[in-house]
């Protein structure tokens, strides 16, 4: 697999003269802290192992050797310590790897398997019923080995499968370098260092949970205790001064207090993935002492947007560009917005993050930017400060409604406020006079439509009210937690 077609690994950089240039070495090894001479007991840490640095960096080196040569190879991504080392291993060999969600369909996996040309899974579960061409290789039956040189950064590293709003999820190819760009500014955003403890439970074939989650420790040097599942007694149980986890994740906490509570020596507490509604926010403020830290990312771009560890943290916004990453507003035909903090237009990013592109016929073909920025579609304000607020996808949260644009994000935040809800996903539906009316579904105790209407009109311009209300029993949401609002569209 080539690492980019021309023109698609760097975009340019736009000479607006606002970046600062960050800490970042690009011939630094990817997994530089885990690369160390000196031995740190119980570097990771599962519910069902402990391991030192030099632990895991033998085993993983012993795969690594069985590995190097190979096309791509994929991994069972279960949560646990095989899957860490079958990604650690896939970067100190210079083979880019897939992981396969543990839930995935027979059609999923079928094509993430096709689509990718995986040679090899790499897996300690038995095979999946059914069968796959593609020979398996154990984990744990690995001998500890040598570390290979250190492979070029322009490599691709990770083949992470996302799915858009049509067709089969797609493979998005990251480099080494931008995985390495972004941990770095991660660092400097967040002071996160070899003196953290980093715990969480998330799903290690997402950006937040492996490329964050895993591989963060493995260039910063933290230590890192992932929960296996990411439950509020798991989070408790678990001393650390950093937690990552996804709003559903904290909802659940903030609704259980003596959890919540034994967080309050942690130092950093990091939401992601999905918007987090303001009243966990205030709840998990209020519960730890210290406010939530937000940031913005996407699998192609990985995290491009954050509060900072020690800078203000504000309630429905995800914060500051980080180092040497730029930002832009644009309407619907391409020009710039005003960062005015109300004008709201198409997000669009440029910076050393970027993916190198899209798996397809055996190459990687680059995605498409726009004069080098890459067009996230999502939908957002920039305030004048620089602070970032995201109202949402741009195909279902930007509704357009007698002449008005409206933010969906606004309306479910004003919807939260009311004591009788607990979830809220708003939505754009036909409207003969209007083009759009602003729809809402809602999971709530005892409550009438009108009373939310009018308890959302008395918060907000008059036109931004729901003209329709649904109680329902739940959301759909997929496995990171986002609300799947093509479903309550019926597509």
């Amino acid at each position: 697999m080539p690492g980019s077609l021309p023109g698609a690994a760097r975009p340019r950089q736009p000479n607006n003269g606002d970046a600062r240039e960050p800490w970042h070495d690009p011939h630094m090894p990817l997994l530089a802290a885990l690369l160390q001479d000196a031995d740190v007991a119980g570097f990771v840490v599962t519910p069902d192992r402990t391991v030192s640095r030099h632990e895991l960096l033998g085993w993983a080196a012993g795969l690594a050797a069985e590995i190097t040569g190979r096309r791509v190879v994929a991994v069972e991504a279960a949560p646990g310590l095989p899957t860490m080392v079958a990604v650690t291993a896939a970067l100190l060999a210079g083979v880019p790897i897939v992981p396969i969600p543990p839930d995935a369909g027979e059609l999923e996996r079928a094509h993430i398997l096709r689509d990718s040309g995986a040679e090899l899974i790499l897996t300690d579960f038995p095979a999946a019923s059914g069968s796959d061409a593609v020979p398996r290789k154990s984990i744990s039956d690995v001998q500890p080995g040598s570390v290979p040189p250190e492979p070029d950064p322009s490599l691709p590293g990770l083949v992470l499968y996302t799915s858009g709003t049509t067709g089969a999820p797609k493979g998005v190819v990251l480099s080494r370098a931008a995985i390495a760009a972004d941990l770095d500014a991660l660092a400097a955003a967040w002071l996160w260092s070899a003196d953290d403890t980093l715990v969480h439970g998330l799903p290690l074939y997402h950006v937040h949970g492996l490329v964050l989650g895993v591989l963060g420790p493995l260039r910063i040097g933290s230590k890192l205790r992932h929960t296996g599942k990411p439950t509020p007694e798991a989070y408790g149980d678990n001393p650390g001064s950093m937690y990552f986890g996804v709003p559903t994740v904290w909802s659940r906490i903030a609704a259980a207090p003596s959890s919540a509570a034994r967080l309050r020596p942690a130092r950093l507490l990091v939401s992601g993935s999905a918007a987090l509604p303001v009243p966990v926010f205030d709840a998990i403020r209020e519960l730890t002492g210290q406010a939530p830290v937000e940031r913005y990312g996407m699998t192609e771009t990985l995290i491009t947007v954050s509060a900072r560890a020690d800078g203000e943290r504000r309630a429905g916004h995800v914060g500051l560009p980080l180092d040497n990453i730029h930002t832009r507003l644009v309407d619907e035909i391409g020009n710039p917005l005003p960062d005015d903090g109300v004008s709201i237009g198409s997000l669009q990013v440029c910076g050393p993050t970027l993916l190198d592109g899209y798996l397809r016929d055996g190459g990687v073909r680059a995605a498409e930017l726009i004069d080098g920025w890459y067009p996230t579609g999502d939908v957002a304000t920039i305030g004048p400060d620089g602070w970032h607020r995201i109202v949402g996808r741009a195909s279902t949260d930007l509704i357009k409604s007698g002449g008005f644009r409206i933010g969906a994000g606004e309306v479910e935040d004003a919807l939260l406020l009311h004591p009788a809800v607990h979830e809220a996903a708003v939505i754009g539906t036909p409207h003969d006079d209007l083009g759009e009316q602003v729809t809402a579904f809602v999971v709530a105790d005892p409550v009438t439509p009108q009373e939310l209407i009018t308890f959302v009109a008395e918060r907000l311009a008059a036109h931004k009210r729901p003209r329709k209300i649904h109680l329902v029993p739940s959301l759909p949401r997929n496995a990171m937690g986002k609300i799947q609002k093509k479903q309550l569209m019926g597509g």
